[in-house]
């Protein structure tokens, strides 16, 4: 990988600190989808984020931490398990055939997000970008690989089990290694997010209190 998981994680930190100042509160209906990457992941903990840190914050540094373990386990499966990485790459093959990838080039704070919002109930969509993917990738789909056979599917069961070993590997190792970055983290929350925080709910309540005189 040319770089130590120390040095990795220091630049996704790093890279966090610069874009935190630029965050600022939504003002627009939130989601209730649960982000996959996120929930219950050992990042969100060892990063030291409570639970009254809002999502973008927290999803804009565990997607940069999440890419650290991915390129490392491709590195691993590249040098490792042909097999896996065959099917790997064909299946990236067939992604990059793909005339309309919406999700592609997105920065790591939107990488992993829903591309399109909840509906509201009574008000669909006249198209979302999720439809206009399918429709494309339909239209130029390309012929469905050649089916595996049972040694072969048993071979890639191991593979990926291996796969798995060592992306469990690789994200213990980057867990203790943010630990040691968790001052600097909660730090920033405290002096970038929580005063924005306080502000959009002082906002709130000023903008909910009643005149005097109407009770």
């Amino acid at each position: 990988m040319g770089h130590s998981i120390e040095t990795r994680v220091r630049n996704a930190v790093e890279a966090w600190l610069r874009w935190l100042p630029g965050w600022q509160p939504p003002t627009h209906r939130s989601r209730a989808r649960v982000c996959r990457r996120c929930f219950g992941s050992p990042l969100t903990e060892a990063a030291g984020f409570g639970p009254d840190v809002p999502h973008a914050v927290q999803h804009a540094l565990i997607m940069r931490l999440n890419a650290i373990v991915e390129h490392s386990v491709d590195a691993y499966t590249e040098r490792n398990l042909p097999l896996l990485w065959r099917e790997l790459r064909d299946a990236e093959a067939r992604k990059r055939a793909r005339p309309y990838r919406p999700a592609d080039g997105l920065a790591p704070e939107y990488q992993g997000l829903e591309l399109d919002p909840e509906p509201e109930p009574g008000q669909p969509f006249l198209f979302t970008l999720a439809d206009l993917a399918d429709d494309a990738a339909a239209e130029h789909r390309l012929p469905d690989p050649a089916p595996l056979s049972d040694e072969a599917k048993t071979s890639l069961r191991y593979e990926m089990a291996l796969a798995d070993d060592e992306a469990t590997r690789v994200g213990m190792d980057v867990c203790l290694e943010l630990m040691t970055f968790r001052p600097r983290i909660q730090q920033a929350v405290h002096e970038v997010v929580e005063p924005q925080i306080e502000a959009l709910l002082s906002e709130l309540t000023r903008s909910l209190d009643v005149p005097g005189g109407l009770l």
